[in-house]
């Protein structure tokens, strides 16, 4: 039993102390600049999801290690399909 607990305790605070991730994509910004920084630096590849369009994505990036993508978590207003309307007879 004391086994167990130990077990138990022990994986409870590995799982405590493991860094845990944030959601990186902004929903309220259509475009994310993915900007590489290397091993090197330490801090690994990062997004910046603040820019409305990828014009104003790509100045940003211009001279950087970085690209600019669409954000697959952004809300598409997508057009509602006409309602089918039954001919009476």
């Amino acid at each position: 039993m004391r086994f167990s607990f130990g077990l138990v305790a022990t994986v409870g605070a590995v799982l405590a102390v493991a860094p845990s991730h944030a959601q990186t994509f902004d929903p309220r910004y259509p475009v994310c600049m993915h900007v590489y920084s290397g091993a090197s630096g330490g801090g690994g590849d990062w997004y910046d999801c603040s820019f409305t369009s990828q014009p104003q994505c790509r100045a940003t990036a211009a001279g950087q290690a970085a690209s600019c993508d669409f954000n697959p978590y952004y809300p598409v207003n997508v057009p509602q399909s006409r309602p089918r309307h039954r001919r009476g007879g």
